[in-house]
C-alpha cells in the first residue's frame, strides 16, 4: 500500500470551519472586554445629572451634595467632609475627633460612603491658602502616612511617591508645588509626584506669581530656581526679595537693596531708600517715604512726590496724589484724573476699572476713554463678558462694550430674568413669560440649572424650566453670594464653600 494512496484518504483540515470558530473566538474576547468596561464605567459613573459634588450641612451633621440637588452621602459626619477635587467622588471624612488631646483619625470614601485605601495609617488633604486667607485644597493628591513616614497618592489610590517623608505640605499660594522635608532639609515635588526640587534647602518660597522659588541653602545663601527646578540664580547672595521680573533681580547685600541682572551684575545700587516694582522700563522706588520712577540708567524719570506707583500697564502707572488715584504714562502725560479710589487694568479684558467712592466703577477702553459707569458685579474673562448694574438694572456687555442679550451670555439656558415694572420674572428666549414678575430680586439659572428667588425679604429656589423647587423661606440678607443648588443655599462663609438648609 502506498503512503500517498493512504495519505489521499486522510479527513481534510476544513478551514473555513476553523476560520469561522478563530472569529468567534475573537468575538467572545471582545464581548468580555467590553462588558469589563461597561461594568467599570457604570461602577464609577455618577448618579444621574450630577457634575460636581459639594460639602453638605443639615441638623448640625455633615454629608455630600450632588450638583443635581440631591444628597449623595446623608449628613452624618461630626466635620465637615473635605471634597477634594469636585469633579470626583474621592472625599476626606474627619471622625473620632477628641477634643482633649487633639487627636481624630481622617478616611476617604466614595460617593457610595464606602471607605477606600484603608492601609494607610493616616490620609490627609494638601491645604493652601490664597492672598484673601481663603482655603484650598491640591485636587490631584493626597498625602498618606505608612509606617511613621508621609508620601503621596494620587485621587485613584496609586502611590505616586516613595514613603520616606518626615512631612509634607504645600507652598502657600503655588498650586502643584508640594514641599516634601527629610532629615530637616526641605524639595519640591509637584502634584503628580515628580520631583522638581532635591532635599537639601533650609527654606523654599514663591517668587513673583508664576515665576519659580526662592530657596535658602544650609549656609543661608538664598538664589532662584524656576518652576522646573532649572537654577536662575546661584544661592550665593544674602537675600533676594520677592519682587518679580524676567531680567533683573532685587538683592541684599551689606543690608542694602540692589538691582542686578542674570549675570549677577550691579544695575542700580544707589539714589533711592528701597525698591518697591520693576516695571518695564525702570524700577518703582521711594525716597523719603514718596514714590517715584528710575530707569535702568539711573534717571529718574518721575519725581518722589506720590503716595503711592505701581506699573499696571506697561509703562502706565496708577498713581496716588492727595488720597486720590489717576493714571499717567512714563513721560508724564495724565490719561486718567486723580480722582478715583483704585484703577487697575485688567490685561485678558484690555480695559482699565477705576473705582468710585460710591462703589461704582468707571470702564475705561484702552485709549483711556469711559465706556461704561455702573457697578461692576462680574467679569468673565473666559466668557468674554462683564455684567453691569446701571440705573437699578443688570446688563451683559462684551470686551468691545456692545450691549449683549442674555441668551447670548448663557446660550445653554432656557429661562432668563427679566425686569418689569419693579418686579422679576423670567422670559425665554422669544420673550414670553415663564415665570409671573412677582419677585422682589432674582439670580440667572446657574451652571447646574437653578435660580434664586427673593419675595418678601426671603430667599427661595426654581429650576431651569422655572418651577419652584423651594418657596422663598431664607433670610439670607447677610449673605454675600445667593446661589442654590436644590433647596439647598450656598453657606454663609464662602471660604468653606458648602451648601445648607439653614
Amino acid at each position: 500500500m502506498s503512503r500517498g494512496r493512504r495519505y489521499n484518504n486522510e479527513t481534510k483540515l476544513n478551514y473555513k470551519k476553523v476560520f469561522a470558530a478563530i472569529i468567534a473566538l475573537i468575538v467572545f474576547i471582545f464581548a468580555i472586554i467590553i462588558i469589563k468596561n461597561v461594568v467599570t464605567k457604570a461602577k464609577n459613573a455618577k448618579p444621574e445629572g450630577i457634575r460636581n459634588y459639594y460639602a453638605l450641612y443639615e441638623d448640625d451633621k455633615w454629608g455630600i451634595l450632588g450638583s443635581n440637588g440631591e444628597a449623595v452621602i446623608q449628613p452624618m459626619y461630626q466635620e465637615m467632609p473635605i471634597v477634594i477635587d469636585k469633579a470626583k467622588d474621592v472625599f476626606l471624612c474627619i471622625y473620632d475627633i477628641n477634643e482633649e488631646d487633639g487627636t481624630y483619625k481622617t478616611k476617604v470614601v466614595n460617593k457610595n460612603n464606602e471607605q477606600m485605601w484603608e492601609t494607610y495609617e493616616k490620609i490627609e488633604a494638601l491645604e493652601n491658602y490664597d492672598e484673601a486667607d481663603n482655603v484650598w485644597y491640591e485636587s490631584n493628591c493626597l498625602k498618606a502616612l505608612r509606617d511613621g513616614k508621609w508620601g503621596l497618592i494620587n485621587l485613584e489610590g496609586k502611590e505616586i511617591t516613595e514613603f520616606i517623608f518626615d512631612n509634607i505640605y504645600t507652598l502657600r499660594g503655588v498650586q502643584n508645588s508640594i514641599v516634601v522635608q527629610k532629615d530637616g532639609n526641605l524639595g519640591l515635588v509637584n502634584s503628580k509626584g515628580t520631583k522638581i526640587l532635591d532635599t537639601k534647602f533650609s527654606q523654599i518660597s514663591k517668587y513673583g506669581e508664576n515665576a519659580g522659588f526662592i530657596t535658602v541653602n544650609q549656609e543661608n545663601k538664598y538664589g532662584i530656581v524656576n518652576f522646573s527646578g532649572d537654577t536662575i540664580l546661584e544661592n550665593n547672595f544674602e537675600k533676594i526679595e520677592n519682587i518679580y521680573s524676567d531680567k533683573y533681580f532685587v538683592i541684599l547685600e551689606n543690608g542694602k537693596q540692589c538691582l542686578i541682572d542674570k549675570q549677577s551684575n550691579k544695575v542700580l545700587t544707589d539714589n533711592y531708600d528701597e525698591i518697591k516694582q520693576i516695571a518695564n522700563s525702570g524700577i518703582v522706588f521711594t525716597k523719603n517715604n514718596l514714590y517715584g520712577v528710575m530707569n535702568f540708567t539711573g534717571e529718574t524719570v518721575i519725581d518722589p512726590q506720590f503716595e503711592n506707583i505701581k506699573e499696571i500697564n506697561t509703562d502706565i502707572f496708577a498713581c496716588k496724589k492727595d488720597g486720590k488715584v489717576g493714571v499717567i504714562d512714563n513721560e508724564k502725560t495724565e490719561k486718567i484724573a486723580y480722582s478715583f479710589k483704585e484703577i487697575t487694568y485688567n490685561k485678558k479684558a484690555g480695559m482699565y476699572i477705576a473705582e468710585n467712592e460710591d462703589f461704582t466703577s468707571s470702564i475705561l477702553n484702552s485709549n483711556f476713554e469711559v465706556k461704561l459707569t455702573g457697578i461692576l458685579s462680574e467679569i468673565n474673562v473666559d466668557s468674554g463678558y462683564m455684567k453691569v448694574k446701571t440705573q437699578d438694572n443688570y446688563k451683559y456687555y462684551n470686551f468691545k462694550f456692545q450691549e449683549k442679550e442674555l441668551y447670548e451670555i448663557y446660550p445653554n439656558n432656557k429661562i432668563y430674568a427679566k425686569l418689569q415694572d419693579g418686579k422679576y420674572g423670567f422670559v425665554d428666549a422669544k420673550g414670553k413669560t415663564i415665570v409671573d414678575f412677582i419677585y422682589d430680586e432674582v439670580t440667572e439659572i446657574n451652571e447646574y440649572g437653578f435660580a434664586a428667588i427673593k419675595k418678601d425679604g426671603l430667599w427661595g429656589a426654581i429650576d431651569k424650566q422655572g418651577k419652584i423647587i423651594i418657596e422663598p423661606k431664607y433670610n439670607l440678607n447677610d449673605y454675600l453670594k445667593i446661589d442654590f443648588i436644590g433647596k439647598w443655599h450656598l453657606g454663609f462663609d464662602l471660604n468653606m464653600n458648602y451648601y445648607c438648609d439653614k
